[in-house]
């Protein structure tokens, strides 16, 4: 079976942040898959796009993994003018996308697993589908237009209109729609009528092979140390500094903060990042701040295990209750107990896990005041959290032992 995933935001080889169709691909091409990934050229984060792909239509990196091509699409430049322009954006990768599914593969492929948001590249599995008489599996990583629509992305009533409409053609449409939570699959049988029989399960999840190996023989002290920062209590966030992560709500608490050794650790980017940035410094707030740029996986998860806490943090808009943070399983996997601003689904993991804290997003007080709390917990009691993460994910969330399912969901379509 050879597969072609579209997926606008497929990450480089060296990004950090989420990574979870990188980490599929490579289990699927190791157990002997044939893997094309259509993908667009404007990175998730920043928004821009890389020097070498300045100037060209398509970006071919073959091999990228074993048995895997990469083909990075044209996508306007437009992305981070207005929403006009990202709208454009968005649709400049379906028109490059078709173009590239159609004539650029140098791989036969026998299924279509396409990945959203953007609700748009569901055009591409369609049509590519129709084309190619091939099924295709669409995948939900966020409620779109609802995401949108609650963040205030998306406030033209004409695309609200086609964009629901959209979602019901595509859904209609998909051989099988796989979800990442059970908020999801809920929101579309009771909501949107969907046929249970269509759906899969297929959550994030924690990838285990780069943890663990760290775990063994990397030394946390010393890095904590190296950095000067071994008398603080480290909170790393790891991910977008955008508007859907809202963290800001991290600069409001630390202002209640100052008599403490907390230290809130930013890893990533994200148009948002300067603002915060800004914030920062005119609060006066830089000792309980370090930024830092995005780094490899492996260099996210040193940094993860020198820190006290991880946080997952988003927005409090009620679209938010229905996902899992996909940072909240790297945080789990290395045995970080996890500072949730999350509510919903993910606060439900983890009080299920007993694996973190989850604090009320957006009220500055309860964050603090919740905060405070923590920094008087024993360290084993934040070891026993971490631990706790550590061995439900390893149950419930393995990343290899999900990707060996997700092939079964592949194999279904085709004989569907």
């Amino acid at each position: 079976m050879n597969i072609l995933l579209i997926h606008q935001y497929f990450l480089e080889k060296n990004d950090g942040g989420g990574s979870r169709f990188n980490e599929m691909v490579k289990h699927w091409s190791d157990l002997g898959y044939e893997v094309t990934v259509l993908s667009g050229m404007v990175h998730y984060a920043t928004g821009k796009k890389p020097e070498k792909y300045k100037g060209k239509y398509f970006y071919k990196d073959l091999d990228f993994y074993k048995n895997t091509d990469v083909i990075r699409c044209h996508v306007s430049d437009s992305y981070n003018v207005n929403f006009i322009g990202r709208l454009w954006a968005y649709f400049s990768f379906v028109f490059s996308g078709i173009w590239a599914g159609l004539f650029k593969t140098r791989k036969a492929y026998d299924v279509i697993l396409v990945t959203s948001p953007p609700l748009f590249v569901g055009i591409i599995a369609y049509v590519l589908s129709k084309l190619k008489l091939k099924p295709f599996v669409f995948e939900i990583r966020d409620l779109w237009p609802e995401s949108a629509i609650d963040t205030g992305v998306l406030t033209n009533k004409w695309i609200i209109k086609f964009a629901y409409w959209f979602e019901a053609f595509i859904y209609k449409r998909a051989e099988k729609i796989n979800v990442l939570t059970p908020a999801f699959r809920k929101k579309l049988i009771e909501e949107k009528n969907i046929d249970t029989d269509k759906i899969a399960f297929i959550p994030n999840a924690a990838d285990f092979s780069l943890a663990e190996s760290l775990l063994s023989d990397f030394d946390a002290p010393a890095f904590k140390t190296n950095t000067g920062l071994e008398d603080k209590f480290i909170i790393t966030y790891v991910g977008a500094h955008g508007v859907a992560n809202h963290l800001i709500q991290l600069v409001d608490a630390a202002e209640h903060l100052k008599e403490t050794n907390v230290v809130f650790q930013l890893i990533g980017d994200g148009m948002k990042k300067q603002d915060l940035i800004v914030e920062v410094k005119k609060r006066n707030l830089q000792d309980q701040f370090i930024f830092r740029d995005s780094v490899p996986k492996s260099e996210v998860f040193k940094y993860i295990l020198a820190s006290d806490m991880g946080a997952s943090v988003l927005k409090k808009v009620d679209t938010f209750k229905t996902i899992y943070s996909n940072k909240t399983f790297d945080y789990m996997s290395c045995k970080k107990p996890v500072l949730l601003l999350i509510d919903g689904v993910s606060r439900e993991l983890v009080q299920e896990a007993k694996c973190g804290v989850y604090l009320e997003p957006e009220n500055t007080l309860v964050i603090a005041k919740g905060i405070k709390e923590i920094l008087k917990y024993d360290k084993s009691q934040l070891d026993q959290m971490g631990e706790n993460g550590y061995q439900y994910a390893k149950k419930h969330f393995d990343r290899q032992v999900l990707a060996k399912r997700y092939l079964d969901v592949l194999k279904n379509a085709l004989i569907s």
